[in-house]
């Protein structure tokens, strides 16, 4: 074993001792519209100093207890959020959508033209938990992040627009603001984390009907650029980003990071192109299936997208609390 591997070794059995230390539970949660449910992974010293909140939000036909690691989709499991917030001792709290007229669990996004939405009101229901979290597991009110993936990723800039002075930033991946949107438009200036593949066919890159691998009735988004644009527009950000290519380890992907505003204390939008990726985010570590990636696209293998999402947030606090 050369000394590479020791080491990778070593961090990995130091990081699993980490997972292991945290307590990770499935709990119910009332809401006037039913029982409702989510995974919540405590941080070692819960009685200690307030703690950063991450709410991680789930895609459409997946679960919370995918998002941390603990069921797998396709063969897929990744453990990059579970690694995270084992290290930086993160409150992480993954809520399950609820069951839409495809039979899939999903989230009731802004999408006014999407049928196989959820129909429950989520921003209620994840404004409550943010509350339970501050009352009961000591969330930091001023530290409460949001990311969500695909359909999370909608429900994520849905509470961007209605949350917003409850957060201090949302991260999305692999979704597009909507064409037909059923929500007022964005009005409080918020720190915005976007992270897209060029080569999505799910959430098209250049905006349109949203929809594959048998996937139907999931409505229209704007193009990946435009959704990124209309936050930094409300933030009043300059039009040039500062931009950074990472080194590419592999010819189907690469990555390329886009940041407006250059204060990482204050409002800023970031843009994580994966050029040739699909529908999934960026990992040097978890393995895609094979036949996963041929249904959702490229896995882009140069940059972890929670890493990313974490150094985004990890100094910001939300301006209204």
């Amino acid at each position: 074993m050369n000394v590479r591997n020791i080491v990778a070794f070593m961090l990995s059995s130091l990081a699993m001792q980490q997972v292991s230390a945290q307590a990770m539970d499935s709990r119910e949660f009332p809401t006037p519209e039913g029982v409702r449910h989510f995974m919540v992974m405590q941080p070692r010293d819960l009685g200690g100093d307030l703690h950063p909140l991450l709410i991680l939000l789930h895609g459409h036909g997946s679960s919370g207890t995918f998002m941390l690691g603990q069921d797998p989709f396709f063969g897929y499991q990744p453990q990059g959020w579970h690694r995270l917030a084992a290290r930086e001792n993160l409150l992480v709290i993954a809520p399950q959508g609820v069951k839409a007229k495809d039979g899939k669990f999903a989230w009731n996004d802004c999408r006014g033209d999407a049928t196989t939405n959820a129909s429950t009101d989520d921003v209620a229901f994840i404004s409550a938990l943010i509350d339970k979290a501050i009352k009961s597991y000591r969330a930091d009110p001023r530290r409460v992040y949001v990311f969500g993936s695909s359909n999370g990723g909608g429900m994520a800039y849905r509470l961007g627009i209605e949350l917003g002075p409850k957060l201090a930033g949302i991260a999305v991946q692999s979704a597009l603001m909507p064409a037909h949107s059923a929500c007022r438009a964005p009005a409080h200036p918020l720190p915005v984390f976007v992270s897209h593949g060029t080569a999505d066919k799910i959430a098209p890159f250049a905006g349109g009907e949203i929809g594959a691998l048998g996937l139907r009735g999931r409505g229209t988004g704007l193009s990946a650029d435009e959704s990124v644009a209309i936050w930094r527009q409300l933030a009043g950000l300059p039009a040039k980003p500062v931009t950074y290519r990472f080194p590419q380890g592999e010819a189907a992907t690469s990555a390329t990071r886009f940041v407006w505003g250059d204060d990482p204390r204050g409002v800023q939008v970031e843009f994580l192109r994966i050029d040739g990726g699909g529908h999934n985010w960026a990992s040097k570590r978890d393995e895609m299936p094979w036949l996963l990636r041929k249904l959702v696209g490229e896995m882009n293998r140069d940059v972890d997208t929670e890493e990313e999402v974490w150094n985004f947030f990890r100094d910001k606090r939300a301006l209204a609390n």
